[in-house]
């Protein structure tokens, strides 16, 4: 479908004026074949075979950032689930793994590489918990790797004892990378039902049925959004809002499929999908919290908060759906508190408190992202916020994510900055009481009677 004269000057002044880009373009490289006996041989194949494909990515990006004048502000690699290349080695220490991984993504020069990963959601090979337990120091090693679980599906039910497990493994992260105010805790996610195809960190890997390379497009678009809200007025009935957020989401995802399809030709691999999230940064005017007060409510977190936020959610995906039949990983409105400006008022504010933000998880794209909370936070809550997180997503058939960071040293209230596109954190109240006896029990949570469909 041919581009008209209009459609790019409306394209031109959503970049010029109204934050819009590219979030970002991540090569998915299937690293299956790397899978040796030999820990030093698998880690060279792994070397070889991503600075091999990527080689080209960023200079690609750029190429193609400076021939149609839009920003592609992130550049990333998702790799095959390190657990299933590494159990050929039947190694306990999978941390070698993570350092080529991470000397790749140095080699080639991009922001980060996802793939640090492993599915347990019904249980572990003996790859899968070296990896859980090579997760704190691989993370606090390294720069550029991120990791991610899948602990829950609608199919599989909730693996509580892998769910008690990473709990542990997430105050472990947090330990030690103290001394940067448990950065590693940032490039680290848990998830129900997760995407094969999901192009954003830290939960970027590609599953075992995509092409040998892949590459996907992530598009963000929050400030586009708002300024279309903003010339609609607060007049307008819901019906005109739904349908002016559809018209601009389909507007985004054009421009994503256009720069992710030229991006897969220059690289001489295949395009998969563009997910079409509303992906906030820390700038003014590129917030999804700016546009649920535009939408309606004084501040987000006030009541009317998650209606307000089910209905932007729906609407981008289906101006997404009807832009392209590519749309694909997460897609929808992503509400990182560190990462968006207008959350971090109302966390400040105490308008936006952590069980507000449990409830909005169950209509946004994924869940819990990037949440503070104190340092000495126990396991056992830890454990219970991320499944609650997870049976969100097991009973409603969708995604839900959990990256949760405790900082040493802070306590509710406190600030942590961590600069850059990860923000400033207002550490959040858990809470007195925790799950010690549902801690105990373990075991599995099973999946919901609706999940039987075949």
């Amino acid at each position: 479908m041919p581009f008209t004269d209009q459609e790019i000057l409306e394209t031109v002044r959503m970049i010029e004026l109204e934050t819009l880009d590219i979030r970002t373009t991540t090569l998915g490289i299937n690293l299956l074949d790397c899978a040796d006996p030999d820990v030093e041989s698998a880690c060279e194949k792994i070397y070889a075979k991503i600075t091999h494909h990527a080689g080209d990515l960023v200079a690609v990006a750029n190429s193609i950032s400076a021939d149609y004048g839009i920003p592609i502000v992130n550049k990333r690699i998702a790799t095959t689930p390190i657990s299933l290349v590494a159990a050929a080695s039947a190694q306990s220490n999978l941390v070698p793994f993570a350092r080529a991984m991470d000397a790749a993504a140095k080699a080639v020069g991009v922001d980060f590489i996802g793939g640090f990963s492993a599915y347990v959601h019904k249980g572990y090979t003996n790859s899968d918990r070296a990896l859980f337990e090579s997760i704190p120091h691989a993370l606090a090693e390294t720069r550029h790797v991120c990791a991610s679980v899948s602990l829950a599906s609608s199919k599989a039910g909730i693996n509580m004892d892998a769910v008690n497990h990473f709990s542990e493994i997430v105050l472990r992260t947090a330990a030690a990378t103290r001394e940067s105010g448990a950065l590693g805790c940032a490039k680290l996610v848990c998830f129900c039902n997760a995407v094969e195809d999901n192009p954003f960190v830290a939960g970027a890997h590609i599953g075992i049925g995509e092409p040998e390379t892949v590459l996907n497009v992530g598009v963000s678009g929050p400030g586009v959004v708002r300024s279309a809200l903003a010339r609609l007025g607060p007049d307008a009935d819901l019906l005109a809002v739904a349908e002016t957020i559809k018209r601009t989401s389909f507007k985004i995802t054009r421009m994503g499929e256009l720069v992710g399809r030229e991006a897969a030709r220059r690289l001489g691999t295949v395009f998969g999908i563009v997910d079409v999230s509303l992906a906030p940064t820390p700038a003014e005017g590129d917030s999804v919290s700016d546009i649920l007060e535009l939408i309606g409510v004084d501040r987000t977190g006030a009541p009317g908060t998650t209606a307000a936020l089910a209905m932007l959610t729906d609407a981008v995906k289906k101006g997404g759906a009807m832009a392209s039949s590519s749309v694909g990983g997460l897609s929808g409105a992503f509400i990182p508190v560190s990462e968006d400006s207008g959350m971090i008022r109302a966390a400040e504010t105490g308008a936006l408190s952590l069980a507000k933000l449990g409830e909005m998880t169950a209509v946004c794209s994924v869940g819990l992202d990037m949440v503070a909370v104190p340092g000495d936070t126990p396991a056992s809550v830890i454990g219970g916020i991320i499944a609650d997180q997870m049976a969100i997503g097991m009973v409603n058939h969708k995604t839900t994510a959990v990256r949760i960071i405790p900082v040493p040293g802070k306590g509710p209230g406190e600030k942590v900055e961590w600069g850059g596109l990860l923000g400033t954190a207002i550490v959040q109240d858990p809470g007195r009481f925790a799950a010690e006896v549902l801690r105990g029990r373990g075991g599995r949570i099973p999946a919901p009677l609706q999940s039987y469909k075949n």
